[in-house]
């Protein structure tokens, strides 16, 4: 953001903000377009006020987490799958578990509780 354009944040002036610049409507990470909700662009400016770290460096960690948290989603499901394919686990019927998580909680609570 040059110098002398209102900052995208109010109360900051000129707010120079490192790899994110200001066009008026949308954000550029290091050549990326990152649109972002007020809300969540008024939690970004916090954090940098709050804790003196770029923006940048708060959105690089969040996407590194978030697509480290995927990447292991995706590999439980793959295996979970394998599983299922191969014969190792056989699935189960959603309402027919249900049916018996249901029936097991209520013997659970007509048994007697100790004194």
């Amino acid at each position: 953001m040059p110098r002398g354009w209102p900052s995208p944040w109010p109360g900051q002036g000129d707010g120079f903000v490192p790899c994110l610049t200001w066009d008026g409507l949308v954000r550029t990470f290091k050549g990326m377009e990152l649109h972002l909700t007020p809300d969540i662009e008024a939690k970004l400016h916090a954090l940098v006020a709050e804790t003196g770290r770029a923006a940048d460096e708060f959105v690089q960690d969040a996407l590194a987490g978030y697509l480290e948290e995927l990447a292991d989603v995706r590999a439980m499901l793959d295996s979970r799958y394998d599983d299922i394919k191969s014969g190792r686990v056989k699935p189960m019927d959603g309402e027919a578990f249900f049916a018996s998580l249901r029936q097991r909680e209520a013997a659970w609570l007509k048994k007697p509780t100790p004194p």
